[in-house]
């Protein structure tokens, strides 16, 4: 079986979204790669890219290139296929 790449989880320690979303992730034990981006400020350009100019976190971004920005836990979930 191959392995897929991983969700890309870009995010701020202090955004509340991001602290929902990542907890959501971990209670469905969800492998992602978290990318503070305090840490890597050169990938808040990626993040304004998708979201049409604006620097908007949570961005998750799926294998299959779509991402969501600021998801709620339903639309989180029904993209992952996750139930409660």
């Amino acid at each position: 079986m191959e392995k897929q790449d991983p969700i890309l989880f870009y995010g701020t320690a202090g955004c509340g979204d991001c602290r929902r979303s990542k907890a959501l992730l971990d209670k469905h034990m969800v492998d992602y790669t978290y990318i503070d981006l305090a840490e890597h400020p050169a990938l808040v350009e990626e993040v304004i890219r998708r979201n049409n100019g604006m620097r908007s976190v949570p961005t998750i971004v799926f294998p299959d290139g779509s991402h969501l920005t600021e998801p709620s836990d339903l639309d989180l979930s029904a993209k992952l296929g996750l139930s409660g």
